[in-house]
């Protein structure tokens, strides 16, 4: 029965949010694209899922579909710092530094879509991932308030990855914290994209 009810939302998710996922060339404009992290590699460079991640963002940045990037990681460990490594590969491709946003506090999906909408004031955005993990991602935002669409990082993936255990039990987390809407663990200072400070935390 459990099993049963795990697999039927996450299904409704899939229902749900599916037809918000485009291909780059398809997506509507956006006024940022909302990159996740996802972990660093030996020697501080982003991994493979990151760098795809950030390839993605960069291409649609160059294609005009976003103005600019919101980089999402954590930088909890001064030896792990997602964001500070996401937006040095952005800005060593050449996109300028004032459009490449590093949220570092961006622990979660959860917390990188709450603090997108209420630290930076994002409204509108392009979410960037996995497939497995965009259906997820755009129900966080869009229960945030946060008018999303998704593009792939990975847009020849089989759809079989969101059905693994560990996106499962995070599809039911996801609805879990929807309904309760606690606080992103770290919020402090409003700012605009920017990276003016707007209010005090």
């Amino acid at each position: 029965m459990c099993g049963a009810l795990i697999l039927g939302v996450s299904a409704a998710i899939d229902v749900q949010y599916d037809a918000r996922i485009y291909s780059r060339t398809d997506v509507p404009p956006a006024e940022v694209a909302l990159v996740f992290g996802a972990g660093l590699a030996p020697g501080g460079e982003p991994s493979p899922v990151l760098r795809q991640r950030m390839d993605t963002a960069i291409a649609l940045y160059r294609m005009g579909k976003v103005k600019k990037l919101l980089v999402s990681g954590d930088n909890s460990d001064p030896y792990h710092d997602e964001t500070k490594a996401m937006r040095r590969y952005a800005i060593d491709r050449g996109l300028p530094v004032r459009d490449v946003v590093g949220d570092y506090a961006g622990l979660s999906t959860w917390d990188s879509c709450y603090r997108a909408k209420e630290i930076f004031g994002v409204t509108s955005a392009t979410l960037v991932t996995q497939d497995f993990h965009l259906p997820r991602a755009l129900f966080v935002a869009d229960a945030l308030g946060i008018e999303a669409h998704g593009v792939a990082a990975d847009p020849h993936a089989r759809h079989l990855s969101r059905y693994q255990p560990r996106e499962l039990l995070a599809r039911v987390m996801a609805v879990a914290l929807v309904l309760l809407r606690p606080p992103a663990k770290i919020l402090g200072p409003k700012e605009d994209l920017d990276g003016t400070v707007t209010t005090k935390g």
